[in-house]
């Protein structure tokens, strides 16, 4: 998201536009919690994790009274345009927000689960997938040695995209993620099975909303199903929400964060920028809101054939 800011505030200043931040997001919009923002405010950031400016949910922004207030702190600084960086629900609070005043608003997608239409990747989502790979692999390494079967619990609530990928490039004998179901039955004939074919370890991607349950409730059932096997559980959680980007999380930022500004001088409003097959293309933020990726059957057939 640094990167993103930073390429906001420096082509703003490029074209003689004043950037002001709002720090903690929607709750900074009701509260006034401005700062003026110039090119060396934003100096030193691109590499860092995070957000300079900081995010929280707001409640409070569901409220019209509340949009209101925000508002009119808006217009008591001139502000005629709004960039918010966030996933679903930070556009639908934008798209609520820019249809309910007059101020332009442009999304720029932030979500490391990769799920937002209109976009072939969103910010945070290569850090997020290179971090749980960096992971893994130290764990297979325990893994190898000690015969063990480990069920990695990756972020991923309702979608699988990181799982899925993060799964591949680990290769790991199974992913499990929101999108396919996977019986407990199914996962112990495999088990079984890479057993039979002599392999003494095992890697098992589970997304946190699994519907078997997440990767703790998986390997109780395991447990039972196979009490000769020995099996942990590894939940990464939050270290893949943070860290240094990777380069191409920090060219993509740049980009959009670049497009996002000249959009709004070229009229855009109430749109998402985002890039697909290597082109800036602007998404209505109510379509991007209400879709998500499907999850492509060909890369769940290559895991299967790939784990044999």
């Amino acid at each position: 998201m640094n990167a993103a800011l930073r390429a906001v505030v420096r082509t703003a200043a490029y074209h003689n536009i004043e950037t002001i931040g709002v720090y903690n997001g929607y709750e900074g919009l009701i509260d006034k919690d401005f700062v003026t923002m110039d090119t060396s405010f934003v100096s030193h950031i691109i590499q860092r994790g995070g957000t300079l400016l900081r995010s929280t949910r707001s409640k409070r922004f569901r409220e019209e009274a509340y949009m209101k207030r925000a508002f009119k702190n808006l217009e008591s600084e001139n502000v005629d345009g709004l960039i918010v960086i966030g996933g679903d629900g930070s556009f639908r609070g934008l798209n609520q927000f820019c249809t309910a005043h007059p101020i332009i608003g442009i999304g720029i997608p932030g979500t490391i689960d990769n799920d937002m239409i209109g976009t072939d990747f969103t910010i945070g989502y290569d850090t997020a997938i290179n971090t749980v790979v960096e992971a893994v692999d130290k764990i297979r390494d325990t893994a190898y040695s000690h015969n063990r079967v480990f069920f990695v619990e990756v972020m991923g609530r309702d979608a699988g995209l990181i799982a899925l990928r993060s799964g591949i490039a680990v290769g790991a004998e199974e992913v499990l993620i929101p999108e396919t179901l996977t019986t407990f039955d199914d996962l112990a004939y495999d088990l079984i099975t890479n057993r039979r074919m002599n392999k003494t370890s095992g890697i098992i991607i589970v997304a946190e909303g699994d519907e078997l349950g997440g990767a703790v409730k998986v390997a109780q059932k395991m447990e039972e199903r196979l009490p000769d096997y020995e099996f942990r559980v590894t939940i990464l959680g939050h270290i893949q929400r943070g860290g240094a980007p990777t380069c191409m999380d920090r060219v993509r930022a740049s980009i959009k964060g670049y497009h996002a500004v000249l959009g709004m001088i070229d009229g855009h409003n109430l749109d998402m920028v985002g890039i697909v097959n290597n082109k800036v293309v602007f998404t209505p933020l109510e379509k991007a809101v209400k879709h998500h990726h499907e999850i492509p059957k060909d890369m769940e057939e290559m895991i299967r054939i790939l784990a044999i």
